[in-house]
Formats: structure tokens, C-alpha cells, sequence
């Protein structure tokens, strides 16, 4: 098999690509997913989120090592195994991330990559349902849908104690600014769920130049000299070969994406050592720096009635669920974080370090891994999270075996930084403060979990390394940046020291976003395709 662009993966980033390239016909495209077809009920249902969330035939379910910064606990993390990757099993909260955010990209050495630069990439994505503006697009495959009129009331409560304590409201954190409290935009249409394989590849896929094979494991990049030729991969059970006349394209994601590049032999010298594979560029950076975000959440008992009132009775689900089938409306149409927003832990700060969420039901009962999104606690109750935008802390993640099935060797480094668990404690004092301030104190019948009697700054940090887990927001394992030495790709995404072999995905992040991570690497894949079309001589 030959093609003219080989993408390795139909995630978030790789589904725009296959379409982008594959647009006007000239060129064809092979697409190669592990997993499956994103054409299943939970896939598509928005709130589906609590089922795939740990389906295997959906989801790679990766556990990392035991971490000293959360007591020697291990995270689980889910990504999307699957047409769409993490977009078709995600939340779908749409978050951008701060315009400075981008700015730091650009001034790190990636010119191209400042906020004046991505806006006219996020813009071309999108379909707002508000329509668009200065800030967001009107006329893009990603639907990105105000859901407030479906929201439960208690997010009032949120919103009214959150500017009592002195924060801001923000109609739109995708606009001229991010900070504030307000309610979340999510990438759905019609009551089901805007994965980016419905937004881009599902249109694409009725080209003849373009072939996606689900199914479809790779193994090794394949190399003539220093030149990307093609890729290795698995395939109902037998290894096989697909050919790039012009180049190799990455798109799997943070874990994936390092670690095909390590079992093709372009990683850490000592590591490729190891496990008998040649190394055809040492770098150390392959695989370095990961980021994440880590959030702790305080629960409440409430005083009136919540999500958890509706959806706990058998009676309620089977409502949700009629309303869901016969109108594509109701809880079932809705993602679970309905409102939050970003705030600066103390006025000192440039700008907003921390990100809140607020739920009106719980699930404390679940068993770990899961989040039964439809089975929530059997009494009144609602949560209040936090996690930090910028955390210092960094991790990193390797191969176990030459292996391309092995999963591998992930330590995120949480709590690793003074700062970052300064800042952690800051927030949960934040969450406490807003409990305790009306509209929010009014319906506050108890927290719970902590509960009141965990206090002062070590008790805090100590229930925050017990009980913070990650916001599935894993970046910059393949960090871009000018310094062959330090970073994996260049400003144009090319993989430094080989030929032909580009990664896009949200692998290749500098730093991580303030936020959910979909929306900029959705982003990635759209100026990824102006970057290869225009290296090939087409923009």
C-alpha cells in the first residue's frame, strides 16, 4: 500500500488532518486507528462520557506508576481508543485556554504560535451556536453548543457566591478573556456528542483518497536512511506495511505519539539501550516533560433537591432516558462540569492560575475507575473542584519492552513543585470560602468529603495528595521549541533529526493550556494541515 501522507492516529488532531489533506483530491491519505468505530450509542450519547470511561474496546486505560506526590497512589487514565480518540469518550467541555498561553508558546522560539496567530485556527473549526464574532467562528465542521437553558438551577447558586467572593461572571471564556465564573460551552449538536470524527473524519471518510483502517496498531516508523518511508503495523493479526510517498504523520496523542517515536528508535539513548532497539536519533526529550492538570473536589450534601434527585430513582432514569430518545433532550444530551471558570489564587498573579468546576450530582460510591454518571449518590448533593492552569511540576513516560502492545511506563511527578502544592492548597481554601458565602451557603447542609474537620495548610495538602487525580489533560511529550536538544519538534512540526516525520497532537504543546486540552488540539491538527499543504507547495 502507498499513499502520499500516512496519519498515525483518528484522534482529536488526526481527524482534521485526514480531512484538510484530503480536501481537494490531490493527494491520498491513509489513516491508521487502533481502535474501533465511533458508531456506538455511548459514543454518541453526551453523557455516555460515564460509560466508556472505562470500556476497553473504547479506551487504552492507562494506570501510571505509583506517585510520591499523591501518597504512592497510581492515576488512572482513560484515552480514547477509538474513530474521534479522546473527543468521542472526553467531557466536552470547549476550552481554548488563555490568550498568553499561546503567546508563551511564541515566545519560547515557535514563531507562528502566538495568540494573533491560532485565533484564525480556532475560528476556522468552529461553529458557535451564539454565531460568530471577533473571537469565534460561524462557519466550522466543530459545533461548539450553548447548553445553559438545560443546565440545573443550582448553577446560579455557584455563579452568585463565586461574585460574592469577589470573582467576575464571563458569558464566555472562549471570547476576549478567560477570567471569571459563567456556565460551559459543550461540542454537541442535536443532543449528541461533536467528537472530532464526526466533525471532520465522518465527512471525509466519502472521498475515494482517503482510507481509514480501525483495527490498525502501529508499531514502528520505518526509515530509509534518516527519511520517513512508511509505517509498521498490526492488522487482523499479521504485521503489515503502508508506504508515504511524502511524509509520516503522528497523531496519537500524548502517550502514543512517544512512545511509537521511542520503539522506532528516536527517544532517550539509555532507554533505547535497554530494550535492544537501535537508535536512529537520540533525544531525551521524547517522552520528557509531561504535563497535566490535577484537580481535588469537596462534596456537599445540599439542603434541596439536585441532579442526584433526579437521576438516583429508577423512575428518574427511565424519564431521562424517554426524554432523550424521543426529543435528544434532557440530562442525557448534557455534559457533567456545567459551570466554572478561572480565578487568580491571590491579586498578585498575572493572570488566572486556577480553574473551578461545579456539578450538581456526586457519585462518591463509585467504585475507582468509574464514572456512572446515571447511577449518582442516593441522596441531595453537588461539588466544587479545582486544579491549577499552569502546573510546574513535570513527568515523564517511557517505553517497558520493545513491545508495541506493552503500555507504558507513565510518572506524572504530581505535587513535585513547592509552587505547585502552594498553589493546590490556595484553591481548596478558595472552595472552602465559596461553601461558606451565600446563595451557595444557603443550600450547604454539610461537606462531606473532606469534611470540616481537615484543616490548616498540611492537613490540606495531605487530603489533596490522597484524594486529587488527574483531569485527563496529558501534553508536551513531544514538546515543540527550536533546541534540538531540549524538544522534539520544530515550529513547523517536524521532528528534529529525521526527514519527513512530523507529530501533531497534544504531544507537541510547549506548555499545557489553561483548561481542557480538545479544543487547542483540535487547533494543532487545523494549522498542522496548512503547515504540510504549504510544504508541499499548496498554501
Amino acid at each position: 500500500m502507498q499513499f502520499d501522507f500516512i496519519i498515525v492516529g483518528a484522534g482529536s488532531a488526526g481527524c482534521v488532518l485526514a480531512n484538510r489533506l484530503s480536501a481537494d483530491g490531490r493527494f491520498s491519505v491513509l489513516v491508521l486507528e487502533a481502535g474501533g468505530s465511533d458508531r456506538r450509542f455511548w459514543v454518541q450519547t453526551p453523557i455516555g462520557y460515564g460509560k466508556t470511561f472505562y470500556e476497553p474496546s473504547l479506551n487504552w486505560m492507562y494506570t501510571t506508576e505509583p506517585d510520591p506526590g499523591l501518597g504512592g497512589r497510581e492515576s488512572y487514565w482513560p484515552r480514547g481508543k477509538v474513530l474521534g480518540g479522546s473527543s468521542s469518550i472526553n467531557a466536552m467541555v470547549y476550552i481554548r485556554g488563555q490568550h498568553a498561553d499561546f503567546d508563551d508558546w511564541r515566545d519560547l522560539g515557535n514563531a507562528g504560535w502566538g495568540w494573533d496567530d491560532v485565533l484564525p485556527y480556532f475560528r476556522r473549526a468552529e461553529t458557535s451556536s451564539r454565531g460568530g464574532d471577533t473571537w469565534r467562528g460561524d462557519g466550522g465542521p466543530l459545533w461548539v453548543n450553548d447548553v445553559s437553558a438545560s443546565y440545573h438551577p443550582l448553577n446560579r447558586h455557584f455563579i452568585d457566591a463565586a461574585l460574592a467572593c469577589g470573582l467576575t461572571e464571563n458569558p464566555d471564556f472562549n471570547g476576549a478573556d478567560q477570567e471569571g465564573v459563567g456556565l460551559y460551552e459543550i461540542t454537541a449538536r442535536g443532543g449528541l456528542r461533536m467528537s472530532a470524527a464526526r466533525a471532520y473524519l465522518r465527512p471525509a471518510m466519502k472521498r475515494s483518497n482517503l482510507t481509514v483502517l480501525t483495527g490498525a496498531h502501529a508499531s514502528r516508523v520505518l526509515f530509509s536512511q534518516r527519511r520517513a518511508r512508511g509505517v509498521e503495523f498490526l492488522h487482523d493479526g499479521a504485521i503489515r506495511q503502508a508506504d508515504a510517498r511524502r511524509e509520516v504523520i503522528l497523531c496519537g496523542g500524548a502517550i502514543n505519539s512517544p512512545q511509537l517515536l521511542q520503539l522506532s528508535g528516536i527517544g532517550p539513548g539509555e532507554l533505547l539501550r535497554e530494550h535492544g532497539i537501535p537508535a536512529l536519533h537520540a533525544n531525551d526529550a521524547v517522552g520528557a516533560h509531561l504535563q497535566d492538570h490535577l484537580c481535588v473536589t469537596h462534596y456537599y450534601r445540599s439542603r434541596v433537591p439536585t441532579l442526584n434527585n433526579r437521576l438516583s430513582p429508577w423512575w428518574g432514569k427511565m424519564l431521562a432516558g424517554m426524554q432523550y430518545v424521543l426529543f435528544r433532550s434532557g440530562q442525557l444530551s448534557i455534559g457533567v462540569n456545567q459551570a466554572g471558570g478561572f480565578f487568580r489564587s491571590n491579586p498578585d498573579r498575572p493572570r488566572p492560575n486556577l480553574q473551578l468546576y461545579f456539578c450538581p450530582m456526586t457519585y462518591t460510591k463509585a467504585p475507582p475507575g468509574t464514572r456512572p454518571l446515571m447511577r449518582p449518590d442516593p441522596f441531595p448533593a453537588f461539588l466544587n473542584g479545582v486544579s491549577q492552569c499552569r502546573p510546574t511540576s513535570r513527568g515523564w513516560l517511557g517505553i517497558r519492552s520493545p513491545d508495541p502492545l506493552a503500555p507504558m511506563k507513565i510518572a506524572p511527578n504530581y505535587l513535585s513543585t513547592e509552587e505547585d502544592q502552594r498553589e493546590m492548597v490556595e484553591g481548596v481554601r478558595f472552595l472552602r470560602r465559596l461553601a461558606a458565602t451565600p446563595p451557595l451557603a444557603d443550600i450547604v447542609e454539610s461537606e462531606y468529603e473532606p469534611g470540616l474537620a481537615v484543616d490548616g495548610d498540611e492537613a490540606l495538602l495531605e487530603d489533596i495528595r490522597q484524594r486529587a487525580d488527574t483531569v485527563f489533560h496529558p501534553t508536551s511529550t513531544c514538546r515543540m521549541g527550536p533546541d534540538p536538544s531540549s524538544t522534539v519538534v520544530d515550529e513547523r512540526l517536524r521532528v528534529h533529526g529525521v526527514e519527513a516525520l512530523r507529530v501533531a497532537d497534544a504531544s507537541i504543546f510547549p506548555t499545557v493550556t489553561s483548561g481542557n486540552t480538545n479544543a487547542p488540539t483540535i487547533m494543532v491538527g487545523e494549522k498542522a494541515s496548512d503547515l504540510v499543504l504549504a510544504d508541499c507547495g499548496m498554501k
